[in-house]
């Protein structure tokens, strides 16, 4: 059968993968990439190609694709569990404006603990901890500034 352009192409391809592996010394190379361009046939080219890994005709498939090997299919991520503590820290935070604020010392003091913990085992949760500790120190300075607001107010009456 004679070759195509794109048969001549495909035999290059897997002359220029052979050379990049160094299955091929250069001029060897040069030779059978010359040659390959001159080819007329498909049995010219696969002799061209015999020994190196890959031939140059795709195999056709009949049928659906096989699968993929096990070893092949990349690995799931391993999803580590979420840090207790900092879904706590969120909660608490949350929390902090419907309680007037009696939550925030909680949700301080627990993201705190879960940043530590996440740190030490590699767990999740590491923005749940962060959110609760953020609510948290704006819950304690709401009240802050409300007591020195309430002094200064007190101290404007005496």
């Amino acid at each position: 059968m004679r070759a195509s352009h794109a048969d001549r192409e495909r035999a290059v391809d897997v002359l220029k993968a052979g050379f990049a592996e160094g299955r091929l010394p250069q001029q060897e190379y040069e030779q059978r990439i010359g040659r390959a361009y001159q080819a007329q046939t498909q049995a010219e080219l696969q002799m061209l190609v015999a020994d190196l890994p890959q031939g140059p005709m795709p195999q056709q498939q009949y049928g659906p694709p096989p699968a993929v090997p096990p070893a092949f299919m990349p690995v799931p991520p391993v999803l580590a569990p979420t840090n207790g503590s900092a879904t706590g820290a969120l909660v608490c935070g949350i929390l902090a404006p419907v309680t007037w604020g009696l939550t925030s010392i909680p949700a301080v003091i627990l993201g705190h603990k879960a940043r530590a913990e996440i740190r030490r085992t590699g767990e999740r949760g590491d923005g749940q901890a962060v959110a609760g500790l953020v609510l948290g120190w704006l819950g304690i300075s709401g009240w802050l500034l409300f007591f020195i607001l309430m002094v200064f107010v007190g101290a404007a009456n005496l």
